[in-house]
């Protein structure tokens, strides 16, 4: 019993002697590529510059045309991006992206509006950047308001964090800003 208090006293004057600091938790290193493009020039009603980190998925939809994803599969995530004709719905198809934009304000820390405007190609959008743990960071549109539109939203495909995936948001937007600058309508 004498031996067991020893110890514990000395223990005690021993353990005392620091300060206890929890560490941080740590993320993997995420390696960026150089940001290089190519143009996208096929059978589609437009055209623009991509990464070359990314690759092109069309996806076949019933009903729908020029639908495809730009993924990045190294950093698990995908840009889904639409194409619709205008025909008498340019109202209904802004109002419906902005809703898609809005319905991630539950848990988005803000939503931020960029607008965009080429007049000499006829292209304008707008990008919305939303800040926090949110499904989609970056969305997208584009149109010349009489007969094109387009969305794109991105989405990575695990639990967003935005602390772990802050580089590759950043990294991807700036895909985003060269795909809308370089974007062009086919005559």
């Amino acid at each position: 019993m004498h031996k067991i208090l020893i110890i514990a006293i000395t223990l005690f004057f021993v353990a005392c002697g620091q300060n206890y600091t929890p560490k941080p938790y740590g993320y993997f290193r995420v390696y960026l590529p150089a940001h290089e493009y190519q143009m996208l020039d096929n059978e589609m009603p437009f055209r623009f510059e991509y990464s070359n980190a990314a690759t092109i998925v069309e996806r076949t939809q019933t009903h729908e045309k020029y639908w495809f994803d730009l993924t990045y599969p190294q950093f698990n995530a995908a840009l889904h991006v639409s194409y619709k004709p205008i025909e008498g719905n340019f109202r209904e198809l802004t109002e419906d992206a902005r809703r898609f934009v809005y319905k991630h304000s539950i848990k988005a820390d803000n939503i931020s509006e960029l607008a965009f405007s080429n007049n000499e190609k006829n292209v304008h959008g707008i990008l919305y950047d939303l800040k926090g743990n949110t499904a989609s960071n970056l969305q997208f549109t584009l149109t010349d308001s009489t007969r094109h539109f387009l969305r794109g939203a991105l989405y990575f495909d695990n639990v967003p964090n935005k602390d772990s995936i802050a580089p590759i948001i950043n990294y991807i937007r700036k895909d985003m800003v060269r795909l809308m600058e370089s974007f062009e309508w086919e005559k």
